[in-house]
């Protein structure tokens, strides 16, 4: 056989975004998934790396790279790498965010300053940083927001993106959530169900959630309610065929109701339903807000 034969291209993933979004979390996740992870890796060393792992025969099948602003002038190369890449692997990026409050608490909880901020203050390293990754976030693949995560959180979340779906070649996440708690920052579409009666007014299902079966009843048997879901699901069919075909792996659904424990649950379970038989589609299912006050 020869060398060329013994090449195997597996799939690479490369993890940067905002000091302080949880870049390390992420790694550590990923690692924990059986990806071969390497940390702070110049962007022109990126095709060097996935020559050798293609050398080693499919051994090293998917490769995580964290690449970030430690690399200093090296980090702007980053763009240019990834376009030239994405050509020849199967290749994406992950764009880890956070408020600027967000990583401001972090950062003085660890007592660290920030890698741009010099000599001024945290925010202003933030903000240099922001400029500098602007055109890396544009071109990302997934983007997820840890404002409101902690690191528990967001390793559950790197598990539900890049864990082995077997022959699906697109990831969907049905998530409800609760409208009064926050619209979801890392969703890709929302559907609003308020415009069903709201279960909490029934005293009977007020302590119940859309898991049980007299809620799900209640809902589904509202005027509009069959129709939207059905009409829902038909729409969205062609949108994850395209995404398939655009080789995007992974989309969020956000379905909200008021507080997140109703409405949302049923349409989130009876949508899940619906799209799981989508081909090249894998579907899961995950309540935001069920269980809050």
């Amino acid at each position: 056989m020869s060398e060329a034969e013994d090449r195997q291209p597996g799939e690479v993933l490369i993890v940067t975004g905002m000091s302080g979004a949880g870049r390390s979390t992420a790694a550590n996740a990923l690692e924990d998934l059986d990806w071969y992870v390497v940390d702070n890796l110049p962007p022109r060393m990126l095709k060097p790396l996935l020559e050798l792992t293609e050398l080693a025969g499919g051994a090293v099948p998917r490769v995580a790279v964290v690449v970030d602003v430690r690399g200093r002038d090296l980090f702007t190369e980053l763009p240019a790498v990834t376009r030239a890449l994405r050509d020849a692997r199967q290749l994406r990026v992950l764009f880890l965010d956070a408020s600027d409050d967000a990583l401001v608490r972090r950062f003085e909880s660890v007592r660290r300053p920030h890698p741009l901020q010099g000599d001024g203050t945290i925010l202003d390293g933030i903000r240099r940083e922001r400029q500098r990754l602007a055109p890396v976030r544009e071109g990302a693949d997934v983007l997820v927001d840890t404002s409101a995560l902690n690191v528990h959180q967001l390793s559950s979340r790197i598990v539900e993106l890049f864990s082995e779906e077997g022959a699906a070649r697109h990831t969907v996440t049905i998530m409800s959530f609760g409208f009064k708690y926050g619209l979801p920052t890392d969703v890709d579409m929302v559907a609003d169900m308020r415009f069903l009666p709201n279960p909490f007014w029934n005293e009977a299902l007020r302590p119940l959630t859309g898991q049980d079966a007299a809620v799900q009843e209640f809902v589904l048997a509202q005027p509009g309610a069959t129709e939207f879901i059905d009409a829902y699901a038909s729409a969205l069919t062609p949108v994850l065929a395209g995404y398939q075909r655009e080789n995007k792996r992974h989309s969020v659904i956000a379905v909200g109701c008021t507080g997140g424990k109703h409405r949302s649950v049923v349409t989130a379970g009876e949508l899940a339903e619906r799209l799981s038989s989508q081909p090249g589609v894998a579907v899961r299912v995950t309540h935001r807000d069920l269980g809050r006050e």
